[in-house]
Order: structure tokens, then sequence, then C-alpha cells
């Protein structure tokens, strides 16, 4: 029985995306058109994207989000703002913030149909994973969004975690932010590994879900003396969140 449940639910909820993800796209097309025109900073077309993204999060029967500490990332301010990765529904769920940011994500799905399409319109950032040159105009390109005022979103791990367990962080987003000046904003998430694990594409629970989302106080850029220390800093800050709303000792929510 269990198993059924989670083809069904599996099913259900890659077919509703699929459809209703063309009924969205149509109605961005205006929407870009405009910001495309009118809004160096695309933010209207990013708050619609926030509505597309997280009303699958708000609206379907098998998830419910609970925020804590949102109101820390001010609206009129610019952040570095940087969460651990679990699942591929990390990225519904933080659409749920309603803040202005701009992704940072592979290059290849800005290729993917609709959604790709849809991340081009709001000028977010693509990244080949291990390409230098790469790297390099991934970087260029955040920082003119930060200059521009617009925060930045990156998931400093690189890529999801297959355990949950928070991995080492890459030092790209915390240079990045001592140059420009702005603060990191840490966001921790848990309880998206069984929405849509790393490896396949089934719901690994048939059951309801809760996801947890702590939005932790920013951190100075010269907290630290350098970006990989500032890099560890974060991480600790966020492993000590991830194992309070675990209630597990820190040792077993971090890789060493």
């Amino acid at each position: 029985m269990t198993r059924l449940r989670i083809w069904f639910t599996t099913f259900f909820l890659w077919s509703y995306l699929l459809v209703s993800n063309i009924v969205w796209w149509l109605g961005s097309l205006p929407i870009a058109a405009v910001s495309i025109l009118t809004d160096k900073r695309r933010r209207l077309l990013h708050l619609y994207s926030c509505l597309w993204g997280y009303h699958y999060v708000a609206c379907l029967p098998l998830w419910r989000a609970s925020w804590s500490g949102r109101d820390r990332i001010k609206k009129d301010r610019t952040y570095m703002i940087v969460a651990n990765h679990q699942s591929l529904g990390d990225i519904l769920v933080l659409f749920g913030l309603f803040r202005h940011y701009k992704w940072v994500s592979k290059a290849s799905i800005f290729k993917v149909p609709l959604i790709g399409w849809n991340m081009v319109a709001n000028d977010y950032v693509g990244l080949v994973r291990g390409d230098k040159e790469s790297i390099a105009d991934m970087l260029a390109h955040c920082e003119r969004h930060l200059e521009q005022g617009s925060s930045i979103m990156m998931f400093p791990e690189g890529t999801r975690s297959a355990t949950g367990k928070l991995k080492a962080f890459k030092h790209g987003a915390f240079t990045l932010a001592r140059k420009v000046g702005v603060p990191i904003a840490p966001i921790v998430i848990d309880g998206t590994l069984e929405a849509l694990p790393k490896h396949g594409l089934f719901i690994l629970s048939p059951w309801f879900m809760r996801i947890k989302v702590s939005v932790l106080e920013p951190i100075s850029p010269d907290a630290a003396p350098d970006a990989p220390r500032l890099a560890e800093l974060v991480r600790q800050r966020m492993a000590d969140e991830l194992a309070r709303l675990r209630e597990l000792p820190r040792d077993e929510v971090i890789l060493r």
C-alpha cells in the first residue's frame, strides 16, 4: 500500500508540475516583456516567479512549510543569501522568502523549456560547475547584480547533500560578499530530502511532509579575517540551527 501511494503521489506531482508550468509560463510573458523594457532589476518578474514556485508548496496538500525569522531579511537591503541544499524542493521552498534576489544555478537548467526560459528572462546567474572561466563569469555577473541592489541566492555546498548532512562550503559567495561589502543571510532548510531526493524523481515519503525554514541573523562580511574562515563561521552557525531543528548533536548533522 505504501509503495502504491508513493507511485500515486509522485505521478500526481510531476503531472501537475508539467501542466501548471505551461500556464504559469504563459502568464509570465507579458510581465517579462514589461520588466525587461522598464525594470533593470526585473523585480516584478521575480515576484511573479516567487508566486509560481512557492504555490507548489503552499497549495499542494503533500507539503507544509513553516518559516521563522523571515523578517530578518529586510526588503530594502541587499544580501548574499546562502542556504543548505537537500533536494530540488529547496528551490520551491526558498521562493517563499518573497524577497528580491537572483538565483545562481547550473547553466544546464537555463535550457529547460518554460522554467529555464523564465530564468533567462529574470537574468538569473548560470554556472558550469568545475569550469574556472564559468565560475569567474558567474562571480562577475553576481557582483553586477549586488552593485545594482539585487541580492544573490546561492547554495554554498555547491550541490545537493545526499544524506541531508551539511557539506563543506565553497568560498565564492563569501569572497564576493567581502568584496562588495554586503551581509550574509544564512537560511537553514530541513525536511525537503524526502520531498525530492538527490538521486531519483520519486517522493520518498508517501505521507504529509513538514518542512522547516529558519532565517538566521545576517552576518557581517567582516566577521572573519578572510573568505575561508567566514565560510566556516557561517557553516557552523547553520549547523547549530540544523541540529536544533532536528534535536540532534551538531556532529550528527555536519559532514567532516
